[in-house]
């Protein structure tokens, strides 16, 4: 199975766009949204073509493959318009380990969850990583509209014992192997 990971939209349907693409390129048979969908939030600045409607269009447009949690910017309006469900935090068996994949703002390398897991998934912060806390993989998918901390825009691929983090035109980043 091949997973794309994405986080942290902002209403962005310049992004939303490149999503599309990505989409294309990579075909995966899922697509993960780690939240943060359509709001820019409150610290952040109005992003490039901010339109939610239409970022919403787009991602409905995929909802037959989207799995999508919810982030602190996600209001129960945006459940409303979304013809998926965001959950807050989802639990997968991927070739033999546990991953949890959530938004960050409550879960992350700095705060493990106390269940068992292998690998945490997550975005909230904008800066795409792959790093390892007290036995378990800590991967922050980054922002595909606001990287923070010199990262770049980013998404993740998991497929076949590998987490791969790209940049928004295909260079790899980083990448570890779960075995």
């Amino acid at each position: 199975m091949k997973l794309l990971v994405i986080s942290d939209i902002h209403g962005s349907l310049y992004y939303a766009r490149k999503i599309e693409e990505i989409y294309k390129k990579e075909n995966p048979d899922k697509l993960i949204l780690l939240g943060d969908l359509y709001y820019h939030g409150p610290r952040n600045p109005l992003p490039e073509e901010y339109n939610p409607s239409g970022v919403c269009q787009i991602l409905n447009s995929l909802k037959e493959n989207i799995i999508a949690i919810k982030g602190n910017c996600d209001a129960e309006v945006d459940e409303m318009i979304s013809e998926f469900e965001l959950q807050n935090s989802v639990e997968m068996n991927i070739d033999g380990k546990r991953f949890l994949f959530t938004h960050g703002h409550k879960n992350n390398i700095d705060n493990l969850p106390e269940e068992e897991i292998d690998v945490l998934v997550y975005g909230h912060f904008h800066t795409g990583f792959i790093k390892e806390r007290n036995g378990v993989i800590c991967v922050n998918a980054g922002s595909i509209t606001f990287p923070k901390d010199n990262t770049k825009n980013s998404y993740l691929i998991i497929e076949k014992n590998n987490i791969i983090l790209k940049d928004i035109e295909g260079n790899i980043i980083d990448s570890k192997e779960f075995i």
